[in-house]
């Protein structure tokens, strides 16, 4: 696979999406190729059935490549799913020589330092996201590379998972032939994807209704302050149109899709569906009203527990607070008057949230849908991964010419280090008679 081309691969409870993206001389990213399947064998974004799941992949794997006419071999992975939850941590080190500026060493000595918490067993820690530092003290410091300073301490946004869950999918993804290049929190994939810089400083909840579980990521001040995964989706809607109108899953889905709303002031009492009985059984009668007060009872339930989690972030501070709001994405976001409920409930500026941010002006109308979301996200996460090895790759590369040329070069880096450390003097002397 070339350089600039990478693979997202959203293993969902609905559905599976495989999706090839390459960045173009814009700097926007072309979708290629994109392969969907129905996903057999997740439950609630976790794997549950390894044979099937494989067989999803493989599925929407293949159409991809047939859609981009091209061999895939790496995927970045989402991983979301009722076992994900997040703690916040702090953790500080002592740094030997406080006379030397504080670079990205300490940094990642500080972070590995936050891996070794204990977790429950069976748990590991997917990501660490520094929220903010202290150097000595010295709160409220965004980028501490550059500073002096003896005690290095931060606050972390620490994200915890299942390790066996996170290893199922690993496995579905290697046996389905496929190599496995990034782990991606599926919230985030998602807020990359649709989030702008401006809302992640202002301060956003990013909501995503997927099939099987809700997930939502909270920025502010462009950092990710706070995740949660809550163990609802779409998939529970139609379970409760389909218990309350006691029809089959497929035509409650249908009904969800073309007729639904969040909303049931809007439906008159004489607007009615009628549903083909099954094997020639009478056709069943439903009214809209009915229909859209069971959705509207549990789109409720999952958008208030979505705020408790807003509310245990913290958005009643006024440092806290959330100005641009909520950012409704994923396929459930595409529910009539969804947005107005979640206004209404929440009080909080709404809109739904498609990605369209970093797609080439001529995507189609399909990839820029809310429904996926997660797997764009995946793909700019993909591209990412590969730039920063691309650098490493250069920086080693400059290193070993640098070996090899050491003896010519010995002389000026000397001279170098010594002009930097004359002006070192000058600003100690300068400090020393300023007191």
């Amino acid at each position: 696979m070339e350089h600039n081309l990478a693979v997202g691969l959203d293993i969902g409870t609905t559905k599976i999406v495989a999706m090839i993206g390459r960045k173009n001389e814009y700097g926007k990213v072309e979708i290629l190729g994109i392969g969907k399947s129905k996903s057999l064998g997740v439950h609630r974004g976790v794997v549950n059935n390894i044979t099937q799941t494989i067989q999803s992949i493989q599925q929407a794997v293949q159409e991809a490549e047939v859609a981009a006419d091209m061999k895939i071999m790496g995927v970045t992975v989402g991983i979301a799913g009722q076992h994900i939850r997040s703690l916040q941590h702090s953790d500080y080190i002592t740094r030997p020589n406080s006379e030397h500026v504080i670079d990205e060493e300490d940094i990642d000595r500080l972070i590995n330092q936050v891996h070794k918490l204990v977790m429950l067993p069976g748990e590991e820690i997917i990501h660490v996201l520094p929220q903010e530092y202290k150097v000595d003290g010295q709160a409220e410091i965004k980028e501490p590379i550059g500073m002096y300073g003896g005690r290095l301490e931060a606050n972390f946004h620490v994200v915890v998972g299942q390790v066996s869950s996170i290893r199922n999918i690993g496995r579905c993804v290697q046996s389905a032939g496929l190599n496995l290049e990034g782990i991606t929190l599926e919230p985030l994939a998602s807020a990359n994807a649709v989030l702008s810089q401006e809302e992640k400083e202002a301060g956003v909840a990013l909501i995503d209704i997927g099939g099987g579980t809700t997930d939502l990521a909270i920025f502010r001040d462009g950092i990710i302050r706070h995740t949660a995964v809550i163990p609802f989706g779409g998939n529970v809607i139609t379970e409760d149109i389909k218990e309350g109108c006691s029809i089959i899953e497929k035509q409650a889905e249908l009904l969800k899709i073309k007729f639904g709303s969040a909303w049931p002031g809007e439906n008159k009492d004489n607007e009615i569906v009628s549903i083909p009985g099954l094997r020639g059984r009478e056709p069943k009668e439903i009214t809209l009203k009915n229909l859209s007060k069971i959705i509207h009872a549990r789109v409720v339930e999952i958008v208030e527990q979505v705020y408790v989690e807003i509310k245990n972030y913290g958005h009643e501070e006024q440092k806290k607070k959330l100005i641009a709001g909520i950012v409704l994405t994923g396929g459930g976001s595409q529910l009539k008057h969804l947005k107005q409920l979640v206004e209404y409930i929440t009080g909080m500026d709404t809109r739904i949230g498609y990605p369209n941010e970093h797609l080439a002006g001529d995507s189609d109308d399909d990839i820029t849908s809310p429904l996926y979301a997660t797997a764009v996200g995946l793909v700019l996460d993909g591209l990412k991964r590969q730039e920063r090895k691309k650098v490493e790759q250069q920086q080693k590369e400059i290193e070993e010419e640098e070996n090899h040329e050491e003896e010519i070069k010995e002389k000026p880096v000397k001279e170098r280090r010594s002009f930097l450390d004359k002006l070192t003097e000058r600003v100690k002397d300068f400090l020393d008679n300023a007191e």
